[in-house]
């Protein structure tokens, strides 16, 4: 099924396209096209500015954030598998504050649409970060609520795999004041009961999907890579099917135009692309021009 955002029309310019037949609208948010970054694979800030125009994707989303500085997991924490990338790295990062006075700046002077990550151990901690975004700069387009982390403690626990609790933290994270997506976990059967939960919390789309329980040197973590690209287009299918008004923003094994188009056809309104960017930092501006 042809996706409408992909509309033809005569002798186009390069600007054209972009501009009419890529701009894509996630609940109140618009785009100029469907292509961005995935959380924790395009670093706090600018780290990505050097290989491409962030400017030129449709946003950039940030890692994870607590509201305090985080350590994450200790070493190894990264292992290459045949399919894709095993991580057990923990959400590390700066904090809120600090990504709020040091690292936004940085990322705005490049012209990108900014989408921060947030994520917590209890409905109170998102809450915090929420009220803490609340005061960011407008060029922050959204907030997506990381309920599907695999390789922390809580998110073992995976607030996205309860319907009550995905619910709650919705809710909660009303604080920040502008749109709010929740990035959910492929790792449940109840996928679509959570996507509804997600949404009467006040979730704007959906960001199907997180990576899949795995476990590399003995530790538990998340897959991701071209492994679980079937994983992600099977879990925004059911979604789509089940809520074709919510919209979904795919991510998983995205690497090249003809993957993108699998979930953009099977019904992500936009899609995201991370692990790729470790093997080419271009990923996604090649992504975004292969569609063009």
């Amino acid at each position: 099924m042809p996706t409408p955002f992909l509309r033809r029309s005569p002798s186009p310019s390069v600007a054209d396209l972009r501009k009419n037949d890529l701009e894509v609208r996630i609940g109140s948010v618009t785009l100029p096209n469907p292509v961005m970054t995935a959380s924790g694979t395009a670093g706090h800030a600018d780290e990505l500015a050097r290989y491409m125009d962030l400017a030129s994707l449709g946003a950039v989303v940030v890692k994870s954030l607590l509201p305090e500085p985080w350590p994450g997991n200790e070493p190894p924490r990264l292992h290459a598998t045949d399919g894709g990338m095993f991580n057990r790295v923990g959400l590390q990062g700066p904090g809120i504050e600090a990504w709020l006075d040091h690292d936004l700046p940085r990322l705005l002077k490049t012209g990108a649409r900014v989408v921060a990550s947030i994520w917590g151990r209890s409905v109170e901690e998102y809450e915090k970060g929420a009220s803490m975004l609340s005061w960011a700069p407008a060029e922050v387009v959204a907030v997506e609520v990381n309920l599907s982390c695999p390789n922390t403690h809580a998110g073992r626990a995976l607030f996205a795999h309860d319907e009550r609790a995905t619910e709650e933290v919705m809710d909660a994270t009303a604080a920040a004041n502008r749109p709010r997506w929740a990035k959910l976990s492929p790792n449940t059967d109840r996928i679509v009961d959570v996507a509804a939960a997600a949404r009467r919390g006040g979730a704007e789309a959906v960001t199907l999907i997180n990576t899949v329980f795995a476990m590399a040197g003995g530790r538990p973590g998340g897959l991701s890579g071209p492994a679980i690209h079937p994983v992600a287009t099977r879990v925004v299918a059911d979604v789509h099917e089940a809520h074709p008004d919510l919209p979904v923003i795919g991510v998983g094994g995205v690497r090249d135009a003809r993957t993108a188009r699998n979930l953009l056809d099977t019904g992500a309104t936009a899609v995201q692309v991370g692990t790729a960017t470790f093997a080419d930092p271009r990923a996604a501006a090649k992504v975004l021009e292969g569609l063009t």
